[in-house]
């Protein structure tokens, strides 16, 4: 009895340590996912919208960015720091999005690619009634562009809302 238990534990250790194994070489290969020497930047990074109304609705501004690196980079995701605000990907005559809050709806991969010193836009919608009359006052939002650059970017946008 004693010999089939010892038998068992040993079974067990050995397929955790497999397990254990895949899962650090599947999260050493996501870490070392395909970077390039492409730089996402943009011209301006914030944006204050100033006070506005709720009543007079959605809102919206065009962030530029560009690929200032060397290489090209894709735009693997775009997803904003709460659903009061939405991120749609232009450049030329493609249209990405809009995009939300992680978890609130399909976030795709992949978006799109710039090349070495190519631009493009992100608009940036919020909506001041999302929240209600708990929503007035002063706010901040981020929209986030992951790429595989050398570096992530945040947008953000503030806002100070009124009735």
């Amino acid at each position: 009895m004693k010999a089939i238990i010892l038998t068992i534990v040993i079974i067990l250790l050995i397929i955790a340590g497999l397990v254990w194994i895949y899962s650090v070489s599947q999260k050493n290969e996501t870490n070392n996912a395909a970077r390039t020497n492409g730089i996402l930047t943009a011209q301006e990074r914030v944006f204050d919208f100033g006070t506005i109304s709720m009543a007079a609705g959605k809102v919206s501004h065009i962030f530029k960015i560009k690929n200032t690196g060397t290489e090209f980079l894709t735009i693997t995701k775009i997803y904003t720091s709460c659903m009061c605000t939405e991120a749609t990907f232009v450049k030329s005559n493609i249209k990405r999005g809009p995009f939300g809050m992680l978890g609130h709806g399909y976030t795709p991969k992949n978006i799109a690619a710039l090349n070495s010193n190519e631009e493009a836009e992100i608009l940036v919608r919020f909506d001041p009634v999302a929240h209600g009359p708990a929503g007035l006052g002063k706010t901040e939002r981020i929209v986030y562009l992951e790429n595989t650059g050398k570096n992530n970017l945040e947008l953000v946008i503030t806002v100070n809302v009124a009735p």
